[in-house]
């Protein structure tokens, strides 16, 4: 993992994806944004003033060198829909409902938004194919990470030895208070690997949704995973995070998409 900084744009890239796409996760830093948003607000449903959104947005792109044209993006809804982007989205039309976007197309920017849920982004150098997918807790013990790579399996015929995938910045098992409900539906998906996933302090419970999804991506056969380790709610002068700021924030940006 390594952190860059253009413009004024702070945003990290994965060392183990291949050199033929284009990855970044984006920082909070660099922006316009007023507080509570301060700076590189990218969620347009927090509050913030639209203007604000599309030009940071926009400086984001331009760090990467992807024009916003290039952009595909959905409306998040915490479920294991799968949308595949044939081209760019018309950003004068609606969004799909998804958290899972998949592309084969040089001219698509796959692109989500955060704050404390899990991104989590593949590529198959060998069929050409990047990925973009959003894990909350719900998506999570829904198997999101398994359904991406089905899905890779089954559109564009993808072998799971071939994907390399990378889980993102987003809360860690050290603010993750979860209650017995969530613990219980997760005790069901995995099973005897509960106990790597859940601590127990002070009389609560704590789930590890980088270690959950780690183990998803293994169980579906993918080999190649890198994990980012980092807590959006440890360190706000980086990220945003929806907990620990106590909704009263912006969403930070990560992108993916394939070099002509």
């Amino acid at each position: 993992m390594f952190f860059h900084s253009k413009n004024g744009i702070r945003y990290f890239s994965f060392e183990k994806f291949s050199k033929s796409i284009t990855q970044a996760v984006f920082t909070r830093q660099g922006g316009v944004s007023p507080a509570p948003w301060n700076s590189l607000n990218v969620g347009g449903a927090v509050g913030d003033d639209a203007s604000h959104v599309i030009e940071n947005r926009a400086r984001s792109f331009n760090a990467l060198n992807r024009p916003v044209a290039s952009l595909f993006d959905v409306w998040l809804v915490h479920g294991t829909s799968v949308i595949y982007a044939d081209a760019p989205r018309d950003l004068k039309t609606e969004m799909h409902k998804a958290d899972i976007t998949l592309t084969d197309k040089p001219d698509v920017t796959l692109y989500m938004r955060f704050a404390d849920c899990v991104p989590l982004l593949f590529h198959d150098p060998v069929q050409g194919v990047v990925g973009i997918s959003h894990a909350g807790w719900q998506g999570t013990v829904d198997n999101l990470a398994g359904v991406t790579i089905a899905a890779m399996k089954s559109r564009y015929a993808c072998k799971p030895e071939n994907i390399q995938a990378a889980i993102g910045p987003s809360i860690g098992q050290d603010h993750y208070e979860v209650g017995k409900d969530v613990i219980t539906r997760f005790q069901t998906v995995f099973g005897k690997d509960i106990d790597r996933l859940v601590e127990g302090r002070d009389g609560k419970t704590y789930l590890d949704l980088w270690k959950s999804n780690l183990i998803q991506l293994q169980r579906a056969g993918v080999e190649q995973v890198e994990v980012a380790g980092v807590c959006t709610a440890c360190h706000l002068d980086d990220w945003f995070s929806h907990r620990a700021e106590k909704g009263k924030t912006g969403r930070f940006g990560a992108l993916i998409g394939l070099q002509a």
